[in-house]
């Protein structure tokens, strides 16, 4: 079956493609009595052959990353802290439903990831939804914050392609239609902003196992 799947993709990146990068709906950070949050929706379309991957039995990774620094105007900005959201997407075909898993952390020096939240859903559009949501998003503490100084936050969302099996991997990431990525560069607030509610789950719905 994974010389069948990979043998389609290697005829796959020959056709042509196009990117589309992902649409803000919503994104704010905002620091509170423990620390700084974000809070984020992407509009993301599934590129036709990330689909058909997907449909295939090839599951997915997608992952947030943000990045913490401190500014420096004697020398290069100081990073303070990294965190990573990582969550894998897979077809289920007996079921016919879409099975997002959130990584517990980051995979390091290549082991597997370990993963602690599992949801399904009816519909690819659904899980898209989920994959591109952020509720209250834990990205520093607030002793990472020093009340005297400028920060900023380098926010990357992307299909991350380095987690497929390698070769899954070749001459994926010159291809149009495979690099699903997000950036943006956001100054943190100063102020501390005053508590409205409970923040909301950040997978919604029941866990399923």
């Amino acid at each position: 079956m994974w010389l069948c799947l990979t043998l389609w993709l290697l005829v796959l990146v020959t056709a042509p493609a196009q990117a589309r990068e992902p649409t803000v709906e919503q994104l704010e950070l905002q620091r509170d009595a423990e620390g700084l949050v974000l809070t984020a929706r992407l509009d993301m379309a599934i590129p036709p052959a990330v689909e058909d991957a997907l449909l295939r039995g090839v599951p997915l990774y997608f992952a947030w990353r943000a990045e913490l620094y401190r500014e420096r105007w004697y020398w290069a900005d100081k990073r303070v802290g990294t965190v990573v959201r990582t969550m894998r997407l897979a077809y289920q075909p007996l079921t016919r439903q879409w099975r997002l898993s959130l990584a517990a952390e980051p995979a390091a020096n290549g082991s597997s990831l370990q993963y602690a939240v599992h949801q399904s859903f009816d519909t690819l559009a659904e899980a898209r939804r989920a994959i591109t949501r952020l509720v209250r998003w834990r990205i520093a503490r607030g002793d990472e914050l020093e009340s005297d100084a400028h920060h900023r936050v380098e926010l990357e969302f992307r299909l991350d392609l380095s987690l497929l099996p390698r070769p899954f991997q070749i001459g994926l990431g010159n291809q149009p239609d495979w690099r699903v990525e997000f950036r943006r560069n956001m100054l943190v607030p100063r102020t501390v902003a005053p508590v409205i509610d409970a923040p909301a789950p950040e997978m919604a719905g029941e866990p399923v196992s």
